[in-house]
């Protein structure tokens, strides 16, 4: 995503340099954890602020889940090459590389900006209900048909260049509370925009478990949370920050992402 629209930043900025945390052993490193954090803006961090600078437009933050579990538990290597804006075909072009053998511990979510998360959202605000409605349902039609190949091709490709590994596969919260009503979109198109991310979880978490992989719902953990919410880890649109709006806060991260990629690392 731009900073001057809500189109979530694509791949170009997929080859930054990937931020590295590489503490001193622990008695837990012993075991010998090689970490690598892979996927899209709700992996790199976009909305918890603090960018590392070395990252470019991948908008990588020490405030991610993936920093943050590595500085809790000094695993031997920690590498984030997650990026904003990346698809499935980013990751297979530019992030599977930062894998091998030696990898013991992967985690990613991805599958979002296949399905046009960012532009959705924008015409839902820009051009009302009705747009918002149809773009929904034609994205819901497309990720039925066409995202499970584009996981499973993701997927296949980390079992091949990290063989060896424990592979966690998030999910995405739910933008808001439905039993909540505030300001801004109408409750028809929360509704389906929550039904499209339904459906989004439902097919990366049925992929990920034909896969092999350990699917991590984070739905739950940020019930209560989300936009409409008074204490809120979502941000809504953020106009002082347009690439902001719909990802998690900091806390979004600390209290949403990371308890449930703890429980399943």
């Amino acid at each position: 995503m731009s900073r001057s629209s809500l189109t979530l930043k694509l791949g170009v900025g997929a080859t930054a340099l990937a931020f590295t945390f590489v503490p001193a052993l622990s008695a837990q490193a012993a075991g010998g954890v090689n970490y690598i954090a892979l996927g899209d803006s709700y992996s790199s961090g976009v909305g918890a602020g603090n960018y590392i600078s070395s990252s470019g437009s991948c908008d990588r933050s020490p405030n991610a889940y993936s920093a943050l579990w590595a500085q809790q538990h000094s695993p031997s290597s920690y590498s984030s090459v997650a990026c904003s804006g990346a698809k499935t075909t980013d990751v297979i072009a530019n992030q599977l590389s930062a894998l091998s053998s030696s990898i013991t511990l992967v985690s990613i979510t991805i599958g979002g900006n296949d399905e046009n998360f960012a532009g959705i959202m924008q015409d839902c605000n820009l051009d009302g209900t009705s747009t918002c409605v149809s773009e929904i349902n034609a994205a819901e039609a497309d990720a039925k048909a066409n995202l499970p190949g584009k996981l499973a091709n993701v997927y296949n490709g980390i079992k091949s260049k990290a063989p060896n590994a424990h592979v966690v596969v998030l999910g995405y919260p739910d933008f808001y509370d439905l039993s909540k009503d505030c300001v801004g979109l109408s409750q028809t198109s929360r509704t389906a925009i929550d039904g499209g991310i339904n459906l989004i979880d439902s097919i990366i978490g049925t992929a990920a478990a034909k896969a092999g992989f350990t699917y991590g719902d984070v739905r739950g953990s940020f019930a209560g949370h989300e936009i409409c919410d008074s204490n809120r880890w979502l941000h809504s649109v953020n106009f002082w920050d347009i690439t902001e709006s719909y990802h998690p806060t900091a806390d979004g991260q600390a209290s949403g992402y990371l308890p449930v990629f703890a429980a399943k690392a």
